[in-house]
């Protein structure tokens, strides 16, 4: 099939556009390579993508002529693309236009392309709240920006579902780490600080924070399952995630075990918005994707812990 992968440079996308090349289709990656962080690591993922086959179009989505730069025989959309995580030095209008009016302008795209069997919306846990650990009906109740506008662009994508204008669903992604991680993130800094010797900034209380950390490979497992399942999940919410816990101190003591080597800690004031516990309830995805996730967290860490030295040591 021919299939697009929006946000394809990035983390997830970029695992995702690669694994959907290797089963044998045609994708095509957007991205429209935003500094929000390293350029550097970006052009690295386009590169192993283009050397896999992918064709990358940089393209912004807030822009409204995306059929001037895509095809209008589509098979597949996969839409990661977003402003991510709770970020101290982004704007709500950041959020609102990366989030919401890219959203928009990436249905309205889909809808006029002839072939599409199914627009795969990449949400978040953060749409539940404080605390994630509910089922795909539990009532949403962001509290961060970020949150909130990850739900506006859900519900954009299942109106026109709702509407039996455009086949789509909704995947809920929980707390993903591996290669290709983006820096700013947990395990990503917690290793590249470690490695280096220097101190990592910990906010008050997380490290008691719960959290269900999902190695990247196990997500895409879940996200290209949905290919062949159109009439189970149309219109469906389907979390993805691990069900294990862990807390923030146990990541990082996973990351001490693999670097063999202690890591200097300093507590910094806590972020407004974060989330106390998430751990991913997949009941449904196991029952319409056959789903299960099975790597281990020091697994995960061991594994970004290899592609880390291997690419920036």
């Amino acid at each position: 099939m021919k299939i697009l992968v929006t946000g394809a440079v990035g983390f997830i996308g970029s695992h995702t556009a690669e694994r959907l090349q290797d089963l044998g289709h045609n994708v095509i990656g957007l991205d429209n390579f935003s500094d929000y962080y390293s350029l550097e690591l970006k052009h690295l993922n386009a590169k192993a993508l283009t050397e896999k086959g992918v064709t990358i179009v940089n393209k912004d989505l807030r822009d409204d002529d995306l059929a001037e730069s895509l095809p209008n025989d589509i098979d597949y959309i996969f839409h990661f693309a977003a402003q991510p995580g709770i970020s101290q030095t982004s704007t709500f209008e950041d959020y609102f236009s990366n989030n919401i009016i890219a959203t928009k302008h990436l249905v309205d795209y889909a809808e006029r392309s002839e072939n599409l069997k199914l627009f795969v919306n990449i949400g978040t846990s953060s749409i539940y709240g404080l605390e994630a650990t509910f089922s795909e009906d539990f009532p949403p109740q962001p509290a961060s920006h970020y949150g909130v506008t990850k739900l506006a662009a859900e519900q954009l994508v299942l109106q026109k579902s709702r509407e039996k204008k455009m086949p789509a669903c909704s995947l809920r992604l929980y707390s993903v780490i591996g290669p290709r991680e983006r820096p700013e993130k947990m395990y990503a800094k917690l290793i590249a600080l470690g490695l280096k010797g220097e101190t990592f900034p910990l906010f008050e209380g997380s490290d008691k924070h719960l959290r269900s950390f999902t190695y990247v490979d196990d997500i895409v497992d879940g996200v290209v399952s949905v290919i062949g399942n159109e009439t189970k999940i149309e219109g469906e919410i389907i979390n993805l995630g691990t069900e294990v816990e862990h807390t923030t101190k146990e990541g990082i003591q996973a990351v001490e075990q693999v670097l063999s080597m202690p890591i200097k800690l300093n507590v910094i004031p806590k972020r407004p918005g974060d989330q106390s516990r998430t751990k991913a309830n997949i009941d449904k995805a196991r029952r319409l994707l056959n789903y299960n996730p099975q790597t281990t967290l020091v697994e995960a860490v061991r594994q970004q812990v290899e592609w880390y030295k291997a690419n920036f040591l």
